[in-house]
């Protein structure tokens, strides 16, 4: 059992053989996975296939890239869409420095405006993070985001900043950088964060781990992040995925 909690199956890199994706993650064990829409096209594809699936949830949110184009219309429709029973999370948000399509003041407006929403709906976060770490920290703290918690998805950061956002109430989620053989900081932050507090995601299609780096990933490789996490720990595969899944699921509320 295993609990992919970020994917992007509404991208169009999944056009041509979605049906056979899904079907080679349930092989692999897949038991769930949390589809992410980020700006209008996503956010429906998102719910669409919620509808179509028993087991793929949503989080809805806006992208920081996309800070700009985002409007209080937007906004009114994700707290609407935050009732469905299929929405578990409001996301993915946050702060993206590489790029810069949106001034960070309008990211950051932004960022607070959907944190806001989120303790108005009761739902947890799904954090997006990209070179603004120390930013995103410090707007969690005065939004007191802990009230509603969430996720550190895919997170990048130092095992300190892991444990800074536990102490924040977040989870800290690892994708296909666990894996890479170079990347010190991920293999760090999955010795040193506490096992209630730790998730799973591929992010795909980006993202994939070793071995199948460079290709298109998919919810069915989250099982190679979570034998790295069970390498690291030192603890069986079958218990990351037992015990990663019942965090998932207890975020998330689902029973």
């Amino acid at each position: 059992m295993l609990f992919d909690t970020h994917a992007h199956l509404n991208a169009q890199q999944y056009e041509e053989d979605l049906e056979q994706v899904i079907e080679r993650a349930r092989k692999e064990g897949v038991s769930n996975i949390v589809v992410v829409g980020f700006d209008q096209p996503t956010i429906t594809s998102a719910m669409e296939l919620t509808e179509k699936y028993e087991f793929i949830y949503a989080c809805v949110g806006w992208h920081p890239v996309d800070a700009i184009d985002m409007t209080d219309d937007d906004l009114k429709w994700i707290e609407d869409l935050a009732s469905h029973p299929k929405v578990v999370a409001i996301g993915e948000m946050g702060l993206d420095y590489h790029w810069d399509k949106s001034p960070k003041e309008i990211q950051k407006e932004v960022f607070r405006k959907q944190i806001r929403l989120a303790k108005k709906v009761n739902l947890p976060i799904m954090i997006h993070n990209r070179e603004a770490t120390a930013d995103i920290v410090e707007i969690l703290k005065e939004e007191n985001a802990a009230e509603v918690g969430g996720i550190m998805h895919c997170f990048s950061g130092s095992a300190e900043t892991a444990l800074e956002c536990v102490e924040m109430n977040f989870y800290i989620s690892l994708g296909g950088p666990v894996t890479f053989k170079n990347a010190k900081k991920p293999k760090e932050v999955a010795a040193a964060v506490p096992f209630d507090r730790l998730l799973i995601e591929t992010d795909c299609p980006y993202l994939t781990p070793h071995p199948h780096r460079g290709k298109r990933n998919e919810p069915g490789y989250v099982k190679l992040v979570a034998e790295q996490i069970a390498e690291i720990k030192n603890v069986s595969f079958e218990e990351v995925a037992a015990v990663t899944t019942a965090n998932a699921k207890k975020l998330f509320g689902i029973s």
